[in-house]
């Protein structure tokens, strides 16, 4: 699994992140996302998480063309992932961030956009030793029908989660939010959720027409606090 790590020039070792990656997956953008929070003195990871497909890559302009049939293979590759599929991969992770000598011992933070919100409250879940601080935003599929449904995981939650949602969001139906906090309440999970007024899906991306600055440099607020008060 092609994989990016980030972390201070000073050396030493630091708490470790892993960042999952978005639908339209590993591009520049995320890259200074990782530059961003190693900046705050944590190891990051960004896994390539399509790497049973080779190397995907899409290309922004393409994806906004219909006609390319860009986004119809972004959305197949994004499809391609299931929830067994990446807790297996953050096994991987965590065992190789075991032996990398720049991770700190200690718990460790994930952050998920986009499709990976699913995957972090996973990951909370089922990995809760390792797992302190977790942070998705605007997450689609946290809350399904299936058994394997992430929001089924919150008895086992022993870190604390940021939960950020858009006020508007196609991908995100009305039970979803309702459901969480009532799994989470129920099971005394620590959290703060926030629905952003006047957002959409893909708020916190730069490059993205959705973009809202304010609301986005208040959720790298919140987020870095978290970090710093559970991974420190």
């Amino acid at each position: 699994m092609e994989s990016y790590a980030f972390c201070p020039d000073e050396g030493g070792s630091y708490p470790a992140v892993i960042l999952y990656m978005d639908a339209p997956g590993i591009r520049e953008e995320l890259h200074d996302f990782c530059r961003r929070i190693a900046a705050q003195g944590l190891y990051v990871l960004l896994p390539d998480m399509y790497y049973r497909l080779g190397k995907m890559r899409f290309d922004a302009k393409q994806m906004a063309d219909p006609t390319t049939g860009v986004r119809e293979k972004m959305f197949d590759a994004m499809n391609s992932l299931t929830n067994q599929l990446v807790m297996d991969d953050t096994q991987g992770m965590l065992n190789f961030m075991s032996a990398d000598s720049r991770v700190k011992d200690g718990p460790k933070g994930c952050i998920g956009y986009c499709m990976s919100g699913r995957y972090v409250v996973s990951a909370a879940g089922t990995y809760p030793e390792q797992f302190k601080a977790v942070a998705s935003l605007y997450g689609v599929g946290i809350v399904t029908d299936e058994n394997d449904s992430p929001h089924l995981l919150a008895e086992k939650i022993k870190g604390e989660l940021y939960l950020g949602f858009a006020s508007d969001d196609p991908y995100v139906p009305d039970n979803v939010i309702p459901d969480l906090q009532a799994a989470l309440d129920q099971n005394s999970v620590t959290y703060k959720l926030d629905v952003w007024p006047e957002t959409e899906h893909g708020f916190c991306f730069p490059s993205r027409p959705p973009y809202k600055e304010d609301a986005a440099e208040q959720v790298w607020k919140l987020v870095f606090d978290m970090f710093g008060r559970k991974l420190s």
